[in-house]
């Protein structure tokens, strides 16, 4: 299992991107980078600590006035540039989140790299249309209009499941409308992030824009959106640490921006393709090895459909190949440690005492018994109130439930804390339009499920969270609303001093 990246080297200088340049971290810990292929570890380096989120704030906090001032036009041009690095040093990009992660590569190379260059182009493009509202007379004496501003330092911090888009993700919307940023990645899978800043830097974005700082949770996470000098925070991970946030950043009063867990129903009406309904569960379901907030989870087919789809998503699965993540045939590789293996494995392991495991549920042993893997898994039989339904798994793992009428069916969908992401299956426009609108979730897909687009927004409702990344609508975030309002009437006493004092 060979990679053409060579990680000592390049972060030979540290793993902590402060001020345009990369610096060893302070905190005295170190944090090794495992291949989760194969269990070595390719990198070790020392984890930032608080005076590691100090500096980086510092340096966010003294580019802003020169980034915020610079006109729309020039950051779309830093914007465009930082798109052409990106797809200069696609490679390498590839190579290290597959590295890191044990993503196959051909996902690396087709969608997260490509898809992380295309939403540094779109941001580029959308810098140039932040816009308020137009001005006019919405009072007879006065004229007003909305401004955008950026808001200052931001705060963010990603997770590990997709580390270089989580990062665009993050630091695209808020540099786009002005902001500087301090991006805190998961620390076992920081390589990407690193090397998004570094682009940042090589495509002529000031130094001190886009910073990265890598530590634990309880030390760097916790003193950055706990900052006094960072104005928002924003948050993709667990909606149970998404909580601890939340009250760190609210006690300093801060904008906040969470992205939090999914449990994804796949609803399938008997009208529906099962041959396409049964690839989209796999697929859906395998994605990303099922470490994705969006996966399909939950499958909840129809009853006439039920037993052909539980025994065509079990063939489908029996050919997915897995292996060695810099092989291009390789389909699944494993999860991002074998602490994340084990943790789903572990709700499998309790799940059989209720359900009925129809295919997986193991690790494939084998040439792989020394990487995090673990077999494409689908459970039928549980209820709709056990742990394997409810709570977020983040693996290889589909379950299945029968329904009868539609009512049941969304009713299904929507018994969770989640509601990020869903799908519906169906031929018929109008069982299509009313999922659509009932099922409660940011994003509902029609025969299919996963595919995301630059231009629209990604975001939950209830436990998922709230605000939207990606798209125009993420600035709603990043941005600070003004209005500006004129007198036209140049008169000393108004109309309405009168209620204050004197007479008409």
């Amino acid at each position: 299992m060979g990679n053409r990246f060579q990680v000592q080297d390049h972060f030979a200088d540290g793993a902590q991107y402060i001020g345009g340049r990369l610096r060893p971290g302070t905190s005295g810990r170190t944090q090794d980078i495992v291949n989760p292929a194969n269990g070595e570890t390719v990198h070790s380096y020392e984890l930032a600590g608080a005076a590691d989120v100090d500096a980086a704030v510092d340096a966010a906090r003294g580019a802003f006035p020169g980034w915020a001032g610079a006109t729309p036009g020039e950051r779309s041009d830093a914007l465009h540039r930082f798109a052409a690095v990106l797809a200069d040093r696609s490679a390498d990009l590839a190579d290290a989140e597959s590295l890191q992660c044990g993503k196959p590569i051909k996902l690396s190379t087709e969608f997260d790299v490509p898809g992380t260059v295309d939403n540094t182009a779109f941001f580029a493009g959308a810098a140039r249309h932040l816009q308020g509202q137009s001005a006019g007379e919405y009072s007879a004496d006065h004229t007003s209009y909305v401004r955008r501003e950026a808001i200052g330092v931001v705060g963010s911090i990603a997770p590990w499941n997709y580390p270089l888009q989580m990062a665009a993700w993050k630091v695209l919307p808020a540099i786009a409308a002005g902001n500087t940023i301090v991006l805190k990645p998961a620390e076992i899978t920081p390589l990407t992030s690193l090397m998004f800043a570094e682009a940042a830097t090589a495509a002529g974005i000031p130094d001190g824009v886009v910073n990265v700082v890598n530590g634990a949770g309880k030390d760097a996470g916790e003193q950055l959106v706990g900052h006094r000098d960072v104005a928002m925070t924003s948050f993709t991970g667990s909606t149970a640490v998404g909580k601890r946030v939340a009250e760190i950043a609210t006690s300093t009063v801060k904008r906040l921006h969470l992205e939090l867990g999914g449990k994804a129903p796949f609803l399938v009406f008997d009208d529906a393709d099962l041959d396409a309904a049964v690839n989209g569960a796999v697929a859906g379901s395998l994605i990303n090895s099922g470490q994705d907030c969006t996966a399909a989870t939950r499958a909840y087919v129809q009853r006439p459909l039920y037993e052909a789809f539980v025994s065509g998503v079990a063939d489908v699965m029996a050919t997915v190949r897995l292996g060695d993540p810099f092989d291009p045939a390789t389909d699944l590789g494993p999860l991002v440690s074998h602490l994340q293996r084990d943790r789903v494995a572990g709700f499998v392991d309790r799940a059989r005492s209720y359900a009925t495991v129809v295919t997986g549920g193991r690790s494939p042993g084998g040439d792989l018994e020394k990487g995090a893997y673990y077999l494409p898994t689908l459970v039928a039989g549980a209820a709709q109130d056990s742990e394997i339904v409810q709570s977020e798994i983040f693996g290889p793992v589909l379950v299945v439930l029968p329904f009868d009428s539609d009512d049941e069916g969304i009713a299904l969908a929507n018994d969770t804390p989640y509601g990020l992401a869903a799908s519906a299956w169906t031929r018929d426009v109008f069982r299509a339009g009313r999922a659509t609108r009932e099922i409660k979730a940011g994003c509902v897909w029609v025969n299919d499920h996963i595919p995301i687009i630059s231009e629209m927004p990604h975001g939950g409702y209830k436990a998922s969270g709230f605000g939207k990344d990606m798209s125009a609508y993420s600035f709603e975030e990043y941005t600070q609303v003004k209005h500006v309002m004129y007198d036209n009437t140049a008169a000393v006493r108004k109309d309405w001093h009168r209620t204050i004092f004197g007479d008409r």
